[in-house]
């Protein structure tokens, strides 16, 4: 098996840079982005994980796999060339290490789109409530993350990049109780609702329906300016794209609650390849 690259699963960092990246020299792009990641080890524990929009990728990739290339509802396609995902254990060496790789990049891609990101209480959102409460454990995650042994792209994965902005004043002038009902959880506790509505985010997202992914999700902004970066792992794109069209009311015809206080920015899908996969390709 192919080894993925480490940053995907490396729970409890504090500080996270996105970077999105629009391509001026689209034929040294990839290789230039891809040497980033030589040597495979990181620096100063800081976590580097690059990824490409589908069609750009000149390896093994998962059949089909093809970028958020239309609107899905109301959620915006803003696709990017690539994509690099920085994470540490403070932000000052997140800075150094963003600025590093930018510099190296800066005669083939621009900045498309930078987020900054933070936990909040340890595992909860911008809302209050705990966020990944359905997530596999690091045990199980890589059986739902990562391509399998043997297939086209193998030890690779596929990456939903959304930013939602909360409109915190609406959803903070709901009583408790109507949050739980927009969520389908308690915020307490985060156990779901028995019965759970229709329309609540936990029956808009139902992995035991949709298939099962593995959220990095972060919170990002500024007291007046904020929101969730939502980071979705898949082995395969159809589970993050049944998600989406569910959450947009487009197979029940019922619009997932949640969506009425946060709307998406931006909306990217990046083929994340294994580190023997960018090794090779950066010879």
């Amino acid at each position: 098996m192919r080894s993925p690259q480490s940053g995907i699963f490396a729970l409890g960092t504090a500080s996270h840079a996105y970077l999105e990246l629009r391509a001026t020299d689209m034929p040294e792009l990839v290789p230039a982005v891809a040497a980033l990641r030589e040597p495979r080890t990181t620096m100063g524990g800081v976590n580097l994980v690059a990824g490409f929009r589908p069609e750009l990728w000149p390896g093994d990739a998962p059949e089909g796999l093809h970028g958020f290339d239309a609107d899905v509802g109301f959620m915006p396609a803003t696709q990017e060339d690539a994509v690099l995902w920085i994470s540490g254990a403070s932000y000052d060496v997140v800075f150094d290490v963003a600025r590093a790789a930018l510099a190296e990049l800066s005669q083939v891609a621009v900045v498309a789109e930078e987020t900054s990101s933070w936990p909040y209480h340890h595992d909860r959102d911008l809302t209050g409530f705990i966020d990944g409460t359905e997530n596999p454990t690091l045990l199980e995650a890589p059986e739902i993350v990562l391509v399998p042994e043997g297939k086209p792209g193998e030890g690779g994965t596929v990456l939903l990049l959304q930013k939602w902005l909360h409109d915190a004043a609406e959803w903070e002038s709901l009583l408790v109780a109507e949050q739980e009902d927009v969520i389908g959880r308690r915020k307490s506790d985060s156990e779901e609702l028995d019965p759970k509505p229709a329309d609540s985010h936990v029956a808009s997202t139902d992995q035991d329906t949709f298939g099962h992914i593995f959220r990095r999700n972060m919170p990002y902004g500024t007291v007046t300016d904020h929101g969730t970066m939502f980071v979705g792992f898949c082995a395969e794109q159809g589970p993050l794209q049944v998600m989406l069209e569910s959450m947009a009311g487009l197979r029940t015809g019922t619009r997932d609650a949640l969506t009425h206080y946060t709307r998406p920015l931006t909306g990217s899908y990046y083929f994340v390849p294994s580190t023997d996969a960018l090794r090779e390709l950066s010879g």
